[in-house]
């Protein structure tokens, strides 16, 4: 009867056993795994551009109230090899500086805009998000006759798995 009892035991052992490739069953695993199983948003997006404007990308210019000079105070956003990184020439008057503005990967390309500050000589750099909501990100402003770029606001951006 022990006999028995131990070849039933084995059969049933070697009846539990996995019979399909592991090849199938990781194919199934991922295709029931849903949404979270697929490349989230921000890797999407590829970290170096193919091909780099020259033009700028955003733009506010403003005369200065210089009545002997044609002069104006400028922000300028121009791309890099970088895809969310941007080449800011400053200008005001005949003074000119250079900052770098990193944008977040959102899981969009990035859009870069450009808005009037509430100083005379005074503009916001930001973002649109991937919501089409104005994100501010620095201020360009003169204060004494100096040019200066203050940062307003940090961002970033993480993905968590479910």
């Amino acid at each position: 009867m022990k006999k028995r009892n131990l070849l039933l035991c084995c059969l049933l052992a070697a009846g539990c056993r996995e019979t399909a490739p592991k090849e199938t069953v990781k194919a199934e695993t991922s295709k029931s795994a849903g949404p979270a199983a697929e490349t989230p948003p921000a890797e999407k997006i590829p970290m170096y551009r193919t091909t780099v404007s020259t033009e700028p990308v955003a733009e506010y210019k403003q005369k200065t109230e210089n009545p002997l000079n044609d002069w104006y105070f400028s922000v300028k956003l121009f791309e890099t090899s970088k895809t969310f990184q941007y080449l800011m020439k400053l200008k005001y008057e005949e003074m000119e500086g250079e900052d770098t503005l990193f944008l977040p990967n959102v899981g969009t390309l990035p859009k870069p805009v450009i808005q009037k500050g509430e100083d005379k000589y005074s503009c916001i750099v930001g973002f649109i998000d991937n919501h089409d909501q104005f994100r501010e990100y620095k201020k360009v402003y003169v204060k004494n006759d100096e040019l200066k770029v203050t940062s307003l606001k940090h961002y970033s951006v993480a993905t968590y798995a479910k």
